[in-house]
């Protein structure tokens, strides 16, 4: 219990003054009004207790939602209209993970450039690289080839953390309408193929159509590129033109 608590003052006092190297044990201390001794019974060091009130909470955090990606498709296979729900519910905990741990994930991604570096290769961008992973064998299993996995989790990952620090500072932020727009434009794209209102006009419209609809089911759903190979020089997104 006293190790939570001080750990539960270092992240306040860490986050609060916004300084890594400037925040001493004695001020966290002072957060968890206790003794400096008594913190060093429990931490070696303040770089111990940094990376035990800050880092790991932002590892765990990534960790689960790997864990939740990976098991997608465990219950119910992924139809058009639950790959939609699954990729809200994905933004949903997203956002909400990045709000509550933005002040933290500021903290260590712009602080000390050794403890940002250290994060990122070891711990964010592996975390993003299996989430990516988890994405290709769900849709693997569902027949579809995600091209570019890696970069498909970063976008969502930097959308995500958008939305995140949107809803902790924007006035007139809407999270329904903000996660709605973010999964459909993931699955769909997040510009409109051709201008609105136009059409492709006569049988060769009519053609042009009929292939992309047929095309559509190869579309890997996940990625916000949708199927662009560079290796084929191919995209499989439904496109039209007029």
């Amino acid at each position: 219990m006293r190790r939570r608590s001080i750990l539960q003052a270092a992240r306040r006092a860490f986050s609060e003054t916004g300084d890594a190297n400037g925040t001493t044990i004695k001020v966290i201390a002072q957060y968890a009004e206790i003794s400096t001794g008594m913190i060093y019974q429990l931490f070696e060091s303040k770089e111990q207790l940094f990376h035990e009130a800050v880092v790991e909470p932002l590892r765990e955090a990534v960790d689960e939602l790997v864990a939740a990606a990976e098991i997608v498709d465990r219950d119910e296979p992924l139809t058009p209209e639950r790959r939609l729900q699954t990729l809200a519910g994905l933004y949903r905990q997203l956002v909400a993970t990045l709000r509550e741990l933005a002040p933290l994930l500021g903290l260590v991604l712009f602080g000390d450039p050794r403890v940002a570096e250290r994060f990122y290769t070891d711990h964010l961008a592996v975390a993003m690289d299996r989430l990516g992973q988890a994405w290709s064998e769900v849709e693997a299993r569902h027949g579809r080839t995600l091209e570019s996995p890696d970069i498909t989790a970063r976008a969502v990952m930097g959308t995500a953390l958008i939305l995140a620090l949107e809803s902790r500072h924007g006035k007139a932020f809407n999270r329904q309408r903000a996660v709605a727009a973010a999964s459909a434009g993931s699955l769909n794209g997040f510009f409109p193929a051709q201008p609105a209102g136009t059409r492709p006009a006569g049988a060769e419209g009519a053609r042009r159509l009929r292939g992309a609809w047929s095309a559509w089911p190869a579309t890997p759903c996940w990625d916000p590129c949708a199927g662009y190979s560079p290796s084929k020089g191919t995209v499989t997104r439904m496109t039209t033109t007029p």
